[in-house]
């Protein structure tokens, strides 16, 4: 955490649940308050509306600029990234879901989520 806020972010959020091997939940949180980061946690497993909600409303903070985002395999973080596209920096659907995928988005069922909650679904 201390290595994120040295190279200039002010926010790390998390999408892990604290039952996730591996997730250390309240050491993360400890440790980026530690080093002056604002900690957002934002866990789940199953995407919602309310979760898209609470992490738009996040990254569109600026006390939370720029954000550090981090999930356990980069699926949830490209899901949600790809909603901010499109919802708040104005790509288009195509070049959303290629950054998206680029970052990890693997899960057909959270790019299926992505896509319906932009109204985009098949």
């Amino acid at each position: 955490m201390a290595v994120l806020r040295e190279r200039g972010f002010n926010a790390v959020i998390n999408f892990r649940t604290a039952g996730e091997n591996g997730a250390t939940v309240d050491a993360g949180r400890t440790a980026a308050e530690a080093a002056g980061l604002n900690y957002i946690h934002i866990p789940f497993r199953q995407p919602s509306a309310e979760i898209v909600e609470s992490f738009l409303a996040a990254v569109a903070e600026p006390a939370n600029q720029p954000v550090y985002i981090h999930c356990g395999s980069a699926n949830r973080v490209g899901a949600m990234w790809l909603i901010k596209r499109v919802q708040q920096d104005g790509y288009s659907i195509d070049d959303a879901v290629a950054e998206a995928e680029a970052i990890g988005l693997r899960s057909a069922a959270l790019k299926e989520f992505a896509l319906g909650y932009l109204g985009a679904g098949n």
